[in-house]
Formats: C-alpha cells, structure tokens, sequence
C-alpha cells in the first residue's frame, strides 16, 4: 500500500471558473472497524461534485474531496469485514452511512437518516487514487461492465431509479424529462423498458439527439406534444417547474431529483396543481434502491454514454460539466 495518495479537494468554493479545486498529496488512509480501503478505478463526476465546488452545496469541512460513483478494488479491510477479499471489484455511492436506529432507519427509509452521511461531502470521496468507505454501504457491481460503464450506475442510476418510483409512472404512460445529463439518459432507458412514451425536454441538440437514439419519442426544447402523466426535473432550475406542472395531465406527479434547486417561482393553484397534481421531491437513495437499481441495470443493459477524462483532469471534467459539453456523463479514470 502507498504511503500517499493524490487527490483532489475543494479549497474555496466558487464558480468553476476561479478553480476551486485543488490538487493535494496526503497519507494513503487506513480502514477502520467495518471498513474498507479501495484502489480507486474509475469515478463519475455528478452535478453535485460541481454544486459542492461552486458552493450551492456548502462543503461540510475545508478541503473535502468530491465523487461519489467510485468503482474501486478492495485494498485493504478494517476489523470486523468478512466475504470482502482483497481485490475484489466494488461500488460505493452518494449514501455513506446512516444511523440505523432513527424511525427513519427502522421504517426502511434510511435516506432521510437526520445523521446520514455521505460520500464526497462528510467523507472523502472518489476524486482520488485511495479512499476508506463503510463496507456495508458498498456495492456488488454486475458482470459485464467496465468500469467507467459501471461507475454512472452509483448515483446517475440510482437517483433516477428512485427519482421514476417517486414519479408514479402508472404502465404504458407519458414521462417528461426535463434535463438531459447523466441520470436523466439512464432513467430515459428505464422507462422505455417499462413501455412508456418518453418526452425529453432540453436546450441540447446534442441531448436531443441522445434522447431520441435511446428510445424517446420527442426531444426537443418546447413544450411536450401531448399530457403527461408523470415528470421528472433534473435540470437544477427552479424555473422549469411550473413550466412542468403545467405539462401534467389531471393527477399527474412531478419528482425533483436534484440535491439542489434554484428559486421556484410563485404556482398559480388552478393551473399548476388543481385536479390533483402533485409535485415530489427525491432525496437521495437507500440502499434497497441501490441494489434494485442495479439489478435492473444488469437485466436491461442500458446504454451508458461517457466521456473518459484522466484522474489528473478532473477540474477539466468539471468546467466541461459547467459548460454544458459532456453529453451523457464524465467518467475519471485512473490508471
């Protein structure tokens, strides 16, 4: 095991432009009880990773390391871990740990833990070459995947997964999809799969492009051409929904699936939520979600299209990310 790893950090959140992200070497860290020391692989770079740089997510400590779609190969095992060996292949995701005894916990809804923890804002996350995780929040990882293809299924996928439960899609229905990125084209494929008429909403002629290569049956940056029964908003912009519920047949259902959102302007009652709309917001995932999502993901094989970057250009990723060039996700790799 090296002494020391290389990782990025968040020094001074601000726009991408005044590069908050530094790179730093520090001692390669020991796994504690029930814990798990991984060889980073490859890591997804999320929204949140740029929402936690650019300070809408305030970092919880100085310093913080981002990233939490890390596939990475078991180095090492704290006291405690069984039926982990070394160099194994896992996944660890946004969710990093949680009580376990709150009602919350108890009731199966661990994601709204009050002491959740999670990747790459309470603990170090992927945006290095070595981090320590909590085992029993890690993922077995279908066959078949490399791991960059592997690596968007760890928030991409499972926030969208959830993201479409929270939506209520009733089978064979109208789904808009507001955004276009990284979980928004995996949730797109979910729901085709599942028979449904698939609206993509984006500025993106790339995205619409996307859109309609995966399955969807509009894409455009108007307005769906029929109801819908279901929405999601990926897009992290407050403006869009109205402009969502408004698309909504009678008892449709809007899910937010971002972390962070920006101001919601005022809803007109008869318009926007009258006939039984209903607008939902989705916070991050449990562990259930995970393991169904994945499992799913392994049954369905969708397509996931990405964008390799070194590990070393990781503030690249991100100001591309800012900039609305990646269609699909970024993936750091490492070598």
């Amino acid at each position: 095991m090296p002494e020391a790893t290389s990782a990025w950090v968040v020094e001074r959140p601000g726009p991408i432009a005044t590069a908050p992200l530094r790179p730093v070497e520090r001692p390669t860290p020991e796994p504690g009880p029930g814990e798990l020391l991984l060889r980073v692989r490859a890591c997804g770079v999320c929204r949140t990773d740029l929402h936690l740089a650019e300070g809408d997510l305030p970092p919880r400590v100085p310093g913080r390391t981002p990233g939490h779609e890390v596939v990475g190969e078991v180095v090492a095992a704290g006291p405690g871990v069984s039926g982990v060996p070394t160099g194994d292949r896992v996944g660890a995701a946004w969710l990093a740990g949680t009580c376990g005894r709150c009602r919350y916990c108890r009731a199966g809804r661990e994601n709204l833990c009050p002491r959740s923890r999670y990747t790459g804002w309470d603990i170090h996350g992927g945006f290095a070459d070595h981090i320590v995780v909590d085992a029993s929040f890690t993922y077995r990882l279908p066959e078949g995947w490399s791991d960059e293809e592997a690596a968007p299924l760890l928030c991409a996928g499972i926030i969208g997964y959830r993201a479409l439960r929270r939506a209520e899609l009733p089978p064979g229905g109208r789904l808009g999809i507001y955004g276009f990125g990284a979980s928004a084209h995996l949730t797109a494929q979910l729901a085709v799969a599942q028979g449904a008429a698939v609206h993509v909403v984006t500025r993106s002629p790339e995205a619409q492009r996307l859109a309609r290569e995966l399955g969807a049956v509009s894409a455009g940056a108007g307005e769906p051409p029929e109801p819908l029964d279901s929405a999601i908003l990926f897009a992290p912009a407050g403006t869009l929904v109205p402009v969502a519920l408004a698309a909504l047949d009678r008892g449709g259902t809007l899910a937010v699936a971002g972390i962070h959102l920006s101001a919601v302007p005022p809803l007109d009652y008869a318009r926007h939520l009258f006939q039984e709309r209903t607008v939902r917001s989705v916070t991050a995932n449990t562990r259930e979600d995970g393991r169904a999502f994945l499992a799913e993901a392994a049954r369905l094989r969708p397509s996931v299209r990405v964008t390799r970057y070194p590990m070393r250009q990781a503030d690249r990723a991100l100001s591309d990310l800012a900039a609305g060039r990646i269609t699909g996700v970024a993936v750091l790799v490492t070598p």
